[in-house]
């Protein structure tokens, strides 16, 4: 997919560019499913500190990132018009099995699994080096208009 497609996407979620964890996107089902990656650059600021000589991604940023593919694929879908200020608003099942360090790609995958109201529900997964790293069940909440 081109940079256009998931520049559009990423301008329906509340992150700043400092802040996303997906940098490119492989497929998307809008509203339904999709395949993005986050390469583990290196010079990241966090890094410097998590930890000093062995820099691997923070198990929290990995659930960061498949919630903000979760946000790409929910504000996608072209049955629903995109939920302002969409936000992270639970978790369930969570299980961080692995990390990502720097030159690794963080491959995830993410499907939306329900909706009501301004609540979508979501599953997700990721992998490194075809290792899986982080699986969640994920609640993202925005506001009604």
């Amino acid at each position: 997919m081109n940079s256009d497609v998931l520049s559009d996407a990423l301008r329906h979620l509340p992150h700043g560019p400092e802040f996303r964890f997906i940098d490119r996107l492989l497929a998307l089902d809008p509203g339904k499913s999709g395949t993005g990656e986050y390469t583990v650059h290196g010079d990241e600021p966090f890094l410097r500190g998590h930890f000093p000589g062995q820099p691997m991604l923070p198990g929290v940023l990995l659930v960061e990132a498949a919630a903000q593919l979760a946000g790409i694929v929910a504000q996608s879908d072209p049955n629903f018009a995109p939920l302002p200020g969409l936000k992270l608003a639970a978790l369930r099942a969570v299980k961080i099995l692995g990390t990502a360090r720097p030159g690794e790609v963080l491959h995830i995958e993410a499907r939306i699994s329900g909706r009501l109201g301004n609540l979508i529900q979501a599953t997700a997964a990721g992998v490194v080096n075809g290792n899986p790293v982080v699986q969640a069940e994920l609640t993202l909440s925005g506001e009604r208009e």
